[in-house]
């Protein structure tokens, strides 16, 4: 599996790009949001890549962030959306746009996108509502990525409480609560489990 390729940018014609590895040459489709935030032709280059199998086919995606790959593998999870509705998606929303319209239910900001339908649309809802924590976890809590700052710690003890048992809303809702109570000295993930533990058993 290529998980990531750091090499120069050789060609880029819109959503084709090549980049060389050791003076070997990968060819790669990526979203007009990773598109934009590519550098000059020569320059050093570091994605995020998806080798998408078929029977026909070896294809490799790039994405500029760990973020858009996880939309990525979402959406083709979703029955009826294949790789190039996936592309279409991340080329027309943001992912922060994406993750709150799916929130909200909001079907119409979704239909905007070329080729998703309202059905789809409401496929989308229904089935990744739920898996929104995955790609922007700040959203998932309720809050935005402007005044609401999800740790690595925050993230570690809401994935262990998962683990043990506990539904994912509860479990990122009970940590963020302890978050914004506790003094910062005490934000670690063995310390959010621990009190969690304790509220979630009481």
């Amino acid at each position: 599996m290529i998980d990531r390729l750091s090499g120069k940018l050789v060609t880029c014609d819109l959503t084709e790009i090549v980049v060389d590895v050791n003076n070997v040459g990968y060819a790669l489709t990526v979203p007009m949001s990773t598109f934009d935030k590519l550098p000059r032709v020569g320059a050093d280059v570091v994605l995020h890549t998806y080798l998408h199998v078929r029977e026909d086919l070896l294809q490799l995606y790039g994405f500029a962030d760990l973020r858009e790959r996880r939309l990525f593998r979402l959406l083709i999870s979703v029955s009826g959306v294949g790789p190039r509705l996936a592309l279409n998606v991340l080329s027309s929303m943001s992912v922060e746009s994406f993750c709150g319209a799916v929130l909200n239910g909001d079907v119409k900001a979704l239909t905007r996108v070329n080729g998703l339908g309202k059905r789809s649309g409401e496929r989308l809802v229904v089935e990744l509502r739920e898996k929104i924590s995955e790609i922007e976890p700040e959203i998932a809590l309720g809050g935005s990525r402007e005044n609401t700052t999800v740790t690595p710690e925050m993230q570690d003890a809401a994935a262990a409480l998962e683990t043990l048992g506990f539904k994912s809303d509860v479990a990122r809702k009970t940590v963020q609560n302890l978050a914004a109570n506790l003094p910062r000295e005490e934000h670690s993930a063995e310390t959010f489990i621990r009190q969690a533990l304790r509220t979630l058993n009481s």
